[in-house]
């Protein structure tokens, strides 16, 4: 089955750094754009960036600069590195894998990482 799991997550200062993961168990067959998306508290879930299985990649404009997405594809790992890092980046960060191709079209859900950046 398809298991999603988030790491990297802490509390940093304004400026600072962070890199997140997502190790991935995917089915091999499928095919998978990957996401990463945060959730404030009080506040709709927002995506954030995406990477697809054409290679091709996509930043919300409120992280374009700063943030860079990448995957290991050995690994079965999806990236986030994090910098210049802002208070109003604090949320709780989540990896989704969009499966299609030649499998059951479904989205899932990582349980989450949380991301606290403090002024």
């Amino acid at each position: 089955q398809v298991q999603l799991v988030e790491s990297g997550g802490g509390s940093v200062q304004a400026g600072g750094s962070l890199r997140l993961s997502c190790a991935a168990s995917l089915v091999t067959y499928c095919r998978y754009d990957m996401r990463w998306y945060r959730q404030a508290p009080g506040k709709e879930r927002e995506f954030v960036s995406g990477i697809n299985s054409d290679g091709s990649i996509q930043y919300a404009d409120f992280v374009k600069g700063r943030f860079t997405i990448s995957q290991d594809n050995a690994k079965n790992t999806v990236y986030l590195q994090m910098n210049s890092l802002k208070p109003e980046d604090t949320a709780m960060y989540f990896c989704k894998a969009n499966q299609f191709g030649r499998c059951l079209y479904f989205g899932y859900w990582g349980q989450g990482t949380q991301v606290t950046v403090s002024s």
